[in-house]
């Protein structure tokens, strides 16, 4: 028998929340901090002052979007895993000369609509094709309405998300969707001050804690889970070895977090890590296509050179 979407997804939510917090050190996926509350408070982040990344990027297309399209050609197929608002599909689709279609790719219907009329509501004859699916999972794509080439839009510097490994199949997923030919434009957050990457993830009035900690709260909201969201407390911390900042969660009192059957005592100290965002260096970017059989093309920068939009090429 086959479960209904919002039931198999909550089934996918449990399970994976039970495997996480069995294994040490605990962690929860990243993907699980998006419900509709942690959407909400991830927007509010991207107003920050010291949230740099969204008007970063948005600097880079508006700086950097014709020269982009001038490169991928016309009649190209624009797919957009995880778009989000459909903000930045905007900007580079203005640029584009006579796009084919947009192919927004997210498990939400909801976020998925809305980013369609945004996007409709500034290109009313636009071919607009939403696909209600998981991104890192094989994707059937809808017809390609006769265009001449596909692009994959994945800004957002979502690849640092991924630990290596799932990186590089994240990116070959996408180099078979562009096809022989085809490119996938893919954002960066480039490697720098740590305490620049730890303002940006912990910000003062408290938006990025509370983003964080409601991903406790939607455990105890929609599975069978007992769980004090109080008693944890938003730390994020740069590790320079690996290049990344670690978001995670941390017991400040004596708590115990229970899910179903299983029990999880924490002491103070002890923690969740919900996030690893990795931070790149050009080479990085380079090393990791090439072994999604991508090809570096073209890197676009912000002035300062914290961001990058790096064009990368599939192979014929």
């Amino acid at each position: 028998m086959t479960l209904a979407p919002e039931l198999a997804a909550r089934v996918e939510f449990r399970a994976d929340v039970i495997a996480g917090l069995s294994r040490h050190p605990r962690s929860l996926p990243c993907k699980y901090l998006y419900d509709a509350r942690g959407s909400a408070l991830f927007d509010r982040i991207c107003t920050l002052d010291a949230y740099y990344p969204t008007r970063t990027e948005r600097e880079i297309l508006r700086r950097s979007a014709r020269a982009i399209a001038g490169r991928v050609g016309r009649r190209v197929r624009v797919v957009e895993p995880g778009p989000g608002s459909g903000e930045k599909a905007v900007l580079l689709l203005e640029a584009l000369d006579a796009p084919a279609a947009y192919v927004p790719i997210d498990v939400s219907a909801s976020f998925l609509a809305a980013c369609c009329a945004r996007v409709r509501a500034r290109f009313p004859r636009l071919a607009i094709h939403p696909v209600e699916a998981d991104f890192t999972a094989p994707v059937r794509l809808p017809p390609d309405d006769g265009a001449a080439s596909t692009l994959v839009f994945f800004p957002g510097s979502t690849l640092g998300n991924f630990e290596e490994a799932d990186a590089v199949a994240l990116l070959r997923s996408f180099a078979a969707t562009a096809g022989p030919g085809g490119a996938v434009l893919l954002g960066v957050d480039l490697d720098k001050d740590p305490s620049v990457l730890e303002r940006a993830y912990d910000d003062e009035l408290g938006v990025t804690a509370a983003f964080n900690r409601n991903l406790l709260e939607r455990i105890g909201r929609q599975l069978d889970a007992t769980v004090d969201a109080s008693a944890f407390e938003h730390r994020a911390r740069y590790d320079r070895t690996h290049r990344r900042v670690e978001l995670s969660l941390v017991a400040t009192r004596p708590t115990v977090l229970s899910v179903g059957a299983l029990r999880v005592p924490f002491a103070p100290g002890e923690a969740i890590v919900t996030e690893h965002s990795h931070k790149y260096r050009l080479c990085d970017v380079i090393a990791l296509s090439r072994r999604a059989g991508l090809s570096l093309e073209r890197a676009f920068f912000d002035p300062r050179g914290a961001m990058a939009l790096c064009l990368l090429r599939a192979g014929a």
